[in-house]
């Protein structure tokens, strides 16, 4: 990647083709840029009624969980989701299928019931 923007163009993409194809959904795609109300990088990710929120980090390997989780959670709220979650590139391995998920046991919770914690 020629820049640290291509680089993460290009994850989004890969995340959004990699869900839609197993997701058999082909609604799913990359986001346009919201400015300050940011909702996440990926469109269209539902379970159990709820919108989820994919915040896409690709950073060389680096893992900044805190920044990120704090982030996907900003983002969850602007667009009135259910659940937020960050897919961060792994050092080494371009196979979508291999890459990191982080969220946070609310989120979790919330993903298994269809139901945001109180």
């Amino acid at each position: 990647m020629k820049t640290a923007k291509g680089a993460g163009t290009w994850f989004e993409s890969l995340v959004a083709a990699y869900l839609a194809e197993q997701l058999e959904d082909d609604r799913i795609e990359r986001r346009s840029k919201n400015g300050a109300k940011d909702r996440g990088d990926i469109a269209a990710v539902k379970h159990l009624g709820q919108r989820l929120v994919i915040e896409c980090k690709e950073y060389g390997g680096q893992f900044k969980v805190g920044p990120w989780l704090a982030e996907a959670e900003v983002e969850r709220g602007n667009d009135d989701a259910g659940v937020g979650l960050v897919v961060a590139k792994r050092r080494a391995t371009r196979d979508p299928g291999e890459q990191v998920v982080m969220m946070t046991l609310a989120d979790l919770a919330s993903l298994i019931t269809g139901e945001r914690p109180a």
